[in-house]
């Protein structure tokens, strides 16, 4: 219970979801029916629909001390099978795939009963959580109840959350974000959470004509672009104390149209299935558009070069971003190997993206080094910066920037442009030299690209990242 602390003490604090409703005392009474059927399981899977039953499931398996594996409601046969034979659950609880020959645990929110927790130690596995498999097959990450813990703590720290908050959002419930943040970070603090299920502009406004109107939402940033679209549907969010953005960069004109509509400035945060949030705005801070904010409590972050030398933090050069803390994985499940490649000789943990840091320590996440940190004719370029400038002009609707191989620069930058209102072929040329000076203008020359395509739409995940190996 220690992990679900604010749950414990229960109340008639709710949880929403798509419309449904249990109180505290509901929920633990609920979760308790179904917890007391896992005493011979160490490990289940729960099918992570956007539903009151996934948060029976998973409070339920918490509650006893079961892993548990989120698996998305949308994954294909490959995707479920890989999963399950990696994972090895020993049965589902609540919904489940169309066939599956594992046992099955219902997780009915009205059931009620009364459960004595068992002991369960800080070190134990809470979250057998899979990654989304960009370069190659997901892989399992175990994230220890300590580390849950530490991490919601830090941003409740962070976040000034309190048991008076009331949080809204319609993230999936099979990543950090919308799971650990999104319903656990209410259930340990002790406030309300109204999930709106499909998270639409219409939504998200609907949540704050609840009886307890939302002080906090969350989303990823096509959710925020789409309510920057909607005037009247961002002007019902003027009544909450923060917008939480995360997952990708938040365009800086969406920025800056959601503080001119709701008189908030969005607070970003970084982080990933490894190490949860690692860096954060904090809510007595100033946001800055692309910027992700500072380390949490007991987290701290460095830069490296290509040599493993110390990379400045002068707020303009580019490092491989490394981190060390509390909220930190305890490996790969299966995967000694690629556990200890993720890891520095000296304990710090490579999280593969590439960043800046200022010198009061605010980061801003240039992007993936793999894709993102681009060698060209001597210079190394975040590609995340280019995008947020390319982003500030008034005819780029969303963009991606590239590195693609040349036999003079060794890579040359690629900007794929999805333009804003109607772009004829005649049209082109013109407008890919306008952007090319643009960039120029605003950054510098080596950071112009070299080529603008056009394109309909960018390939995206269904956390919105753009999936840069599919252009």
């Amino acid at each position: 219970m220690d992990l679900l602390a604010g749950l414990a003490r229960g109340g008639q604090q709710r949880v929403t979801v798509s419309g449904r409703s249990l109180n505290y005392d509901e929920l633990l009474a609920a979760s308790s029916a179904v917890a007391s059927q896992l005493e011979a399981v160490s490990r289940v899977a729960v099918l992570a629909t956007p539903t009151l039953e996934t948060v029976v499931a998973v409070t339920a398996a918490l509650l006893a001390g079961v892993e548990v594996v989120p698996v998305p409601p949308d994954s294909g046969r490959a995707e479920l099978s890989h999963l399950l034979a990696d994972s090895q659950p020993q049965a589902w609880v609540g919904e489940t795939p169309t066939a599956t020959t594992l046992p099955v645990i219902p997780a009915d929110p009205t059931a009620r009963s009364t459960y004595s927790p068992p002991p369960v130690g800080p070190g134990r596995i809470a979250f057998v959580l899979y990654t989304s498999g960009t370069t190659g097959l997901p892989k399992g990450v175990l994230l220890s109840r300590r580390a849950v813990a530490a991490g919601l703590d830090a941003l409740i720290d962070a976040w000034a959350w309190t048991s008076r908050d009331v949080l809204a959002h319609g993230l999936p419930l099979f990543h950090v974000h919308g799971l650990i943040l999104g319903v656990l970070g209410p259930l340990r603090v002790g406030g309300e959470l109204i999930h709106v299920g499909r998270g639409t502009p219409e939504r998200y406004a609907g949540a704050a004509s609840e009886p307890h109107p939302p002080s906090m939402y969350f989303a990823v940033p096509t959710i925020w672009s789409r309510i920057a679209e909607h005037p009247e549907q961002a002007a019902a969010l003027k009544g909450a104390r923060l917008l939480v953005s995360g997952s990708a960069a938040l365009p800086a004109p969406v920025f800056d149209r959601l503080h001119e509509l709701t008189g908030l400035r969005v607070a970003e945060r970084y982080g990933m299935s490894e190490t949860l949030i690692t860096v954060a705005t904090r809510a007595d801070g100033s946001a800055r558009a692309g910027w992700v904010g500072v380390p949490v409590a007991g987290v701290q972050t460095r830069l490296r070069d290509d040599h493993d030398e110390p990379v400045p933090a002068d707020g303009e050069s580019v490092g491989r971003l490394e981190v060390r803390g509390a909220t930190l994985f305890e490996g790969y499940l299966n995967r000694p190997e690629e556990t200890a490649r993720a890891w520095t000789d000296d304990g710090w943990f490579r999280t593969g993206d590439v960043a800046i840091i200022d010198p009061r320590g605010a980061h801003r996440i240039v992007g993936r080094e793999s894709v993102d940190l681009i060698k060209s004719a001597g210079y190394r370029i975040g590609a995340g910066e280019i995008e947020s400038t390319l982003l500030g002009h008034p005819r780029v609707a969303e963009v991606a920037v590239v590195g693609e191989p040349d036999p003079d620069l060794g890579q040359r930058l690629v900007a794929y442009v999805v333009p804003r209102g109607d772009l004829t072929p005649q049209q082109q040329p013109a407008l890919a030299a306008e952007l090319t000076a643009y960039v120029g203008a605003e950054l510098s020359a080596h950071k112009r690209p070299r080529e603008v395509r056009f394109t309909a739409s960018l390939p995206r995940n269904e956390m919105g990242k753009v999936q840069k190996a599919l252009l």
